[in-house]
């Protein structure tokens, strides 16, 4: 089980951003909005934001399923959110 790292998609973090603004909701209000079973904090919002950390499968999941979007439109740069 070697150490692979996937890349991390080039437009993710301007994506997750996207949604939270979409929303009109700060890094808190986010978090209570995504009722994500994994711990979040502000500064790992952030650090998503900026691709400075690997969001996990499941916390895709929860950001997809609060813009009402697949996880594919997350995380292939070639597709864009329907919002934005």
């Amino acid at each position: 089980m070697g150490g692979y790292k996937r890349p991390i998609p080039a437009k993710l973090g301007e994506k997750l951003k996207a949604i939270r603004e979409y929303f009109n909701l700060n890094r808190e209000e986010l978090i209570a909005r995504l009722d994500c079973p994994i711990p979040l904090h502000r500064g790992t919002i952030s650090n998503y934001e900026k691709n400075l950390r690997d969001p996990s499968s499941i916390v895709l999941l929860h950001y997809a399923r609060l813009a009402k979007v697949p996880v594919e439109a997350l995380i292939d740069d070639k597709l864009d959110l329907p919002f934005k």
